[in-house]
This record gives C-alpha cells, structure tokens and sequence, in this order.
C-alpha cells in the first residue's frame, strides 16, 4: 500500500495496492473523460481509482526520467491526482484528458525539481515495468546505455521524447503540456536525437568494455 499524503488521504483509495496499479482500464480519451465526468458530477470514488490506475505508471516513468528523487515520485502524483478530484469540473475539454493530467504532473514536479536543487534520482534502478519480464544480457545492457543517454540530455528534451516516443503524444500535446511552443518541442527533439547520436555508440562500447 503506498504511502498517501494528507490531502489524498481525504479520498478513500487506501484500499489500492500494487495489484491494483497494474491493472488498466481501457484508457481511450473518450472513456477517460467519462471517468472525469463522473468524478466531477458526483466525486465517484471507483472512477478516481480506475483513472489513477490508468495513470501510475505513466507518471511513474515520466517522473523517473525527469530525475525526480524515487521518494518524491509518490508525493507528485498524489499531489496531481488531488488536483484532479478537486478540479475535475474545470477541465473545458479543450486538449485531451492525458494531455491535461500530464500537465499538471510536469508542473509539480518541476517544483520538486526546485526544491531538490535538482538532485538527481539515486542510483538503485527505478522499477519502471508494471510486469517482471526475464530479458537477455544485450537486452539489458541495450536498457542500460539507453537510460545513461537520456540522463545526459537536458530535462526539457528528455521529456520531449518521452512524451513524444514513449507516451505517443504528438507535438501540439507536447507543447500543451511543457507550455511552450510547437517549433520549440520540435528543436528540443532535433537537439535530443543528435546528442544520442553520438553518445550512444560511446557508452555502448563502454558496456561492453566491461564484459
């Protein structure tokens, strides 16, 4: 069971485990919106947990790559789902619900960021899968010259790809959530692809130097 900040804990979703993270509902924006809908008509309880469901781990994984501190991640989605019950029925449905949710995530930990002094994460791995799977030894030396990349990229072009790659935002999204514009999203992952470019192939070789 996670451990809940006061505020969230005004909404009764301690009976969340890990289990229950892991399982998604389908997460179309049309049945997201429903799911909103209900929470803001009616501060329906079941759909606050089935939407949190859908999102963890996305946020999760965001916020791992944003270099947020591993005991900051749980407090920045609480801190996002708590805007989400109570703002529920501000959202005008101008951008898709995903984009909306991530917004808000991007932001708090932006502010974690700030008053971590930008600390990065430890370096135990973060646990990013929902689903223990066996890989091979390239596949994990692949994975892991992979995350090296990434952190050597500035936080606004990691999200960029992120959000872009991983998350399947397109750049209008992107722009909405990093509030910036579309032409910048588009230079950050320019910049981001040719700095992984050339030092993929480095630290590729330095994984396999110690074989």
């Amino acid at each position: 069971m996670s451990n809940w900040s006061p505020k969230v804990a005004a909404v009764p979703l301690q009976s969340l485990d890990s289990n229950n993270r892991t399982v998604r509902a389908p997460h179309s924006d049309a049945n997201e919106r429903e799911l909103l809908e209900r929470i803001a008509r009616a501060k329906d309880q079941a759909a606050f947990r089935t939407l949190y469901g859908n999102y963890y781990q996305r946020l999760s994984r965001l916020l791992a790559r944003m270099s947020v501190r591993r005991e900051d991640i749980e407090e920045v989605i609480n801190d996002t789902f708590w805007v989400v019950w109570t703002k529920a029925s501000e959202f005008r449905g101008a951008s898709q619900l995903s984009t909306w949710i991530i917004g808000i995530a991007y932001r708090r930990a932006l502010n974690a960021l700030r008053r971590a002094k930008l600390r990065p994460v430890a370096d135990e791995a973060f646990d990013e899968d929902s689903i223990s799977v066996e890989s091979t030894d390239e596949e994990e030396n692949n994975q892991q010259w992979l995350s090296q990349g990434l952190e050597r990229l500035p936080v606004e072009q990691r999200m960029a790809l992120e959000l872009t790659y991983t998350l399947g935002h397109s750049c209008e999204e992107v722009a909405a959530i990093l509030d910036c514009p579309v032409n910048t999203v588009k230079t950050r992952l320019f910049r981001a692809r040719e700095t992984l470019k050339q030092v993929l192939p480095q630290l590729a070789g330095m994984v396999g130097d110690k074989q």
